[in-house]
């Protein structure tokens, strides 16, 4: 049987980008080009019809993420916040990755895109389209000049948080059971922050922000809630999932989730361990009765999480697709699912 590759998906969050840094940075490029072993690379997608996503850029702790997912695998668990990052050593690293993005347009494998526009662009013409995304953003400054600096290099979308907290506000750890109400939100930075990447088009991601963040991000900010890389609480109630009171402030919004691969956000027991298909539409189908057939995505977390083995990389996308056909989802609901409920959400975030 053969899988569809269409429509292209346009993801939410990959962490090809830290892979690459770790690889030796711009030298490593051309491993994307030719053909990785990781879950992204350019002949995994055109394989899987993968037509491009978020690329974050994430500055990475020293944690050992054998231990993190050794503790993950058991029924409890409570994963101590890192450090914070220097903003210094933060922008070193920010900026090495940038530069790996830039070497992979130069190398023509994908193209920054800094509007709708450019990734209509992009997907009608089979380049991979590529917005530039910070996941914590400890290279910003208080005084907000990195961002004015990154927003002109082709930032787009930010999250002020990840797990560590920044001077910005704080984020969830890797806890369950739990919810987000685990820390403070926005510190009186992080409102400045908000303001400004509001009036500059780039888009804020609540993707581990603690909840008190989550609605002090929803108090100041005039754009749409977005969420890249998120499942329902309800599901699996996991520090690091929305509960449906987030939710119907996305759809309220007019806001958009998008459906995180990682198997300890959508197994019901929270563990870091194999599950299949059927947990990922359990979620879709949470999502789509809280946000509406309009607010929802995929936000796979590919290279940056232990995805199901059914999927495996972007080239194990068209068994996903399938999965959401055999389930009832028609094809109008598969194309926005897939890459136009995106778009429409940077429509009303970028305004064009």
């Amino acid at each position: 049987m053969t899988l569809p590759t269409e429509p292209a998906v346009f993801d939410g969050h990959n962490d090809v980008l830290l892979k690459l840094y770790r690889a030796g940075g711009v030298a490593a490029a051309e491993r994307f080009v030719e053909g990785d072993d990781g879950h992204l690379d350019l002949p995994k997608a055109r394989a899987g019809g993968f037509g491009g996503g978020f690329f974050a850029i994430f500055v990475p702790s020293a944690v050992s993420l054998d231990e993190k997912e050794e503790e993950m695998q058991q029924a409890r668990y409570d994963l101590p916040l890192p450090d914070p990052i220097p903003q210094k050593h933060a922008l070193e690293v920010a900026l090495a990755q940038a530069a790996i993005l830039f070497r992979l347009e130069e190398l023509g494998a994908l193209t920054i895109c800094r509007s709708v526009a450019d990734i209509r662009a992009c997907l009608s013409e089979g380049r991979l389209a590529a917005i530039l995304h910070m996941e914590g953003a400890e290279a910003i400054d208080p005084d907000l000049h990195a961002l004015e600096a990154l927003r002109r290099a082709g930032l787009r979308s930010l999250g002020p948080v990840w797990s560590r907290p920044t001077i910005f506000g704080e984020g969830v750890p890797f806890r369950f059971p739990s919810d987000g109400d685990t820390g403070g939100g926005l510190t009186a930075d992080g409102i400045r922050l908000v303001r400004r990447c509001n009036q500059l088009g780039v888009m804020i991601d609540l993707s581990h922000m603690t909840m008190a963040g989550f609605w002090d991000v929803a108090k100041h900010s005039d754009a749409p809630l977005v969420a890249t890389h998120s499942n329902a609480h309800a599901l699996c109630p996991h520090a690091r999932n929305l509960t449906d009171a987030q939710l119907d402030a996305i759809a309220a919004s007019d806001g958009m989730v998008g459906l995180n691969f990682a198997v300890a956000f959508l197994r019901a027991d929270g563990r870091m361990v194999e599950t299949g298909l059927d947990d990922m539409l359990r979620h879709l189908d949470h999502l789509l009765d809280r946000l509406g057939e309009t607010r929802v995505g995929l936000g796979s977390d590919f290279d940056g999480a232990r995805v199901p083995s059914r999927i495996g990389s972007v080239a194990g996308l068209p068994a996903l697709r399938w999965a959401m056909a055999e389930h009832g989802y028609g094809a109008v609901l598969i194309e926005r699912i897939c890459h136009g409920n995106w778009l429409g959400v940077l429509e009303r975030t970028w305004g064009r």
